[in-house]
Parts: structure tokens; sequence; C-alpha cells
């Protein structure tokens, strides 16, 4: 490739060719004079190696596997901690223009074509090796924050306090402050960066921040910031869910804080392992759609639920809607039967469920809603456990 006057010309200009260089970063790119000196001297090292291998290299033409070292140094993902790809390929374009230019003045006539196919190869290779730092360093960064990832869900599953949840999440980025939900699931056969991937391009479209672990067999994805639909009716879940594996996803209720994050997980993991005793739930379904099988699951934070969120209100609205609940119940729904037994008019019976609907939220004239009133008669007529009362509520979820 050389020619022996070329090469010389070459070694006797690397000084200057550097220079050159240098003096070309600091006026072409902008974001080059706004960096820190200690990193604007690193980068002038790349150029000058750029500069000098190039020298080199024309003279002793070798194998390509030189450049990652020989321009990049001993370390070669630190420049990826200082500029962007973009701005690495800018820079190399820089350092092979300084010579491109000035090949009339290194090469004779007859040489010129051979320095100018010369420093195409060498252009060539140098963005290659930094496309390979660059995508070697992604791939560190992302495994390092899936461990980061990992113990934040790990962290948050053992209900750890409020600042080392806030703590770990913000390590992985994490930006939101409100509207938290938990989904769990069990994990697909192969759990591969392309699926993780494609779960949190999904998971964007429900909330602002996501966070995804596995968990031996299960797969937790943490959501932060949900908008406002999500929030409300937990539309597009169904969007997340494909990405488990078979089996049931449960979402937990939508918290409002960090201290009650752990409630939502709580909620989630529970139902995942009760679910099982609702062969028909929907996919996803709600942890509180579980509320009974978590119950026989031997789940207190169930019985709480039942007890808080819908016993008190029934006996807050008067004994006559408890006794109509549990005779309507009793007697199989039958209207009649119920109103004969209270001696009532059926109207009255209509109107006292249609009130149990009102201060519950539950229909008991849907099957399975009166089957989590059922359990809310039981829970809350079991011998109150310690540590209950109003602040052991779980928190309620946000805008309900």
């Amino acid at each position: 490739m050389s020619t022996t006057s070329t090469a010389a010309k070459l070694k006797s200009e690397q000084g200057r060719l550097s220079d050159i260089a240098l003096q070309k970063l600091a006026t072409d790119l902008p974001w080059y004079r706004s960096l820190e000196a200690e990193q604007r001297i690193q980068l002038d090292t790349v150029a000058e190696r750029g500069i000098a291998q190039f020298v080199t290299w024309f003279e002793t033409p070798s194998e390509p596997t030189w450049v990652l070292d020989d321009v990049f140094g001993p370390a070669p993902t630190d420049l990826s901690r200082v500029i962007s790809l973009q701005r690495a390929l800018q820079l190399i374009r820089i350092v092979v223009g300084v010579v491109e230019d000035r090949v009339p003045e290194l090469a004779a006539p007859r040489e010129q074509v051979p320095l100018r196919e010369a420093v195409l190869v060498y252009s060539r290779e140098v963005a290659f090796a930094a496309a390979d730092v660059y995508a070697r360093a992604a791939e560190r960064r992302g495994a390092w924050d899936s461990r980061l990832e990992a113990q934040a869900i790990d962290a948050l599953l053992r209900a750890e306090d409020a600042d080392a949840i806030r703590s770990r999440l913000s390590a992985v980025g994490w930006r939101s402050r409100s509207h938290f939900c938990v989904v769990a699931g069990y994990a697909p056969r192969s759990v591969t960066a392309a699926l993780v991937r494609d779960l949190r391009r999904a998971a964007v479209r429900l909330a602002r921040d996501c966070v995804v672990g596995i968990q031996g067999d299960r797969l937790i994805l943490l959501l932060g910031g949900l908008t406002e639909s999500a929030s409300d009716t937990f539309a597009g879940f169904g969007g997340v869910s494909e990405f488990f594996g078979s089996g049931p996803v449960v979402h937990g209720p939508v918290v409002g804080t960090f201290e009650s994050l752990p409630t939502s997980a709580h909620a989630a993991v529970s139902g995942l392992s009760a679910a099982p005793a609702w062969p028909d739930a929907p996919r996803p379904v709600a942890a509180d759609a579980l509320l009974p099988e978590r119950a026989l699951n031997q789940d207190p934070d169930s019985l709480r639920t039942l007890e808080h969120r819908y016993y008190a209100p029934l006996t807050a609205g008067g004994s006559n809607l408890v006794d109509t609940l549990e005779s309507y119940l009793g007697h199989a729904h039958a209207l009649e039967a119920t109103a004969r037994d209270l001696r009532v008019h059926a109207n009255t019976v209509r109107y006292r469920l249609k009130r149990i609907h009102e201060v519950t939220g539950l229909d008991p004239l849907v099957p399975r809603e009166a089957l989590t009133l059922r359990f809310a008669l039981i829970a809350g007529r079991l011998p109150r456990r310690q540590g209950d009362g109003a602040g052991g509520s779980p928190d309620p979820p946000v805008g309900h």
C-alpha cells in the first residue's frame, strides 16, 4: 500500500497533522468545547493516536484487529462514558479528513490515489471499531441495569422501607413519584433481551417508568407514573400480559406513594399464588378481584381489605343492609324468598340491594361480586386480629 516517499512524508508531517486535527476539533465541534478539561484531553489523545496509527499502518499494513487497542487505548469503553457514538464518529471524520484534505501535499501525483484509498480503508476500520466499542459498552450497561432492576424488585417484594426502595429505583433512572402498580405473572420459558425490550415498549404506552425483574419462575413488572386511563380502567394491561408465560397475570392496585408500593406488590404476588383457584379469571386480573381466593390462601391483607372496604360500609349503612345481604345470599339470590324471610316487600329488598351496590361498589346480583360480598361478611365477623383497626387499612387505590 505504501510508497517510501509518501510514508516518509507522512512521518515527517505527523506532528503537524495532529495539531491541525486538534484545532479542527475545537473549531468545528461546539460540543467538544463544552467538555471538561480532562475529557478534552482524553479525546485529544484519541485524535493523536488516530493520526499516529494511520502513519504506522500506511507504512506497514496489518490486520484490522489493531484498531481497537491502538486508537482507542487500553480501556476503549471509557470513550463511551465521555461522548455518544454519533460524536465519536464526528471526531473520527475530522481526524481522517485532515489527512484526506492534504493528500496533494503528502504524496506525489502518481501516489495520491493509493493514499486516498488508504484513508478510506482506515476510516472504515476505525468507524467499525468505534461501533464495536459502543456495542460492547451497551451490552455491559444493559447487564448492569438488569442487576440493578432485579435488586429493586427484590427490595420491593421484601417490603424494605420507602427510602431504600426509592434509592434503588433512582439508580435505574426512575422518575415517577406517584401512580405505581405491580404486575406479576410467570416468566416464559426463554427470557431474551428482545422480549424484555418489547415488554418495555408495551409498558411505555401505559406508564412513564417501568422496571422488569425475574424472581425465580416469576416475571415482575413495576410501573410508575401510570396514565390516567390506565389507572382508572387498567386499559391496555392486556398489551403487557402477552409477554408473560402461560398462566395467570395479576396486577395489584394503583397506589400513590413509595410507602404504599409494597402493598401493590404483595397484592399482585398473593393474587398470583391464589389465581389457580379461579380457573375462569380474566388475564390479566386485578388482585382485588381475587380477594376470596387470597383469603382462603391465608393472606391476612385480603381479610383486612374485605373487612375495611366492604363490611365496614355495610355496617355503616345500617343493620338492614347486612341482614338483607345475608338473607339474599342464603336464599340463593331468590328475591321473593328473601322478602318473605325479612317480612318486607320485594321492592324493599330491591332497594336495599341497590344500596349495597352503592356503598360497596359490588353488585350482589352478579355471582362473582356476590361471592366477594359473602367473604366480606365472613371476614367482618371474625374476631379482630392484632394490628387491625383504622391504621391497618390497606392504602386505597389512587383516584378512588
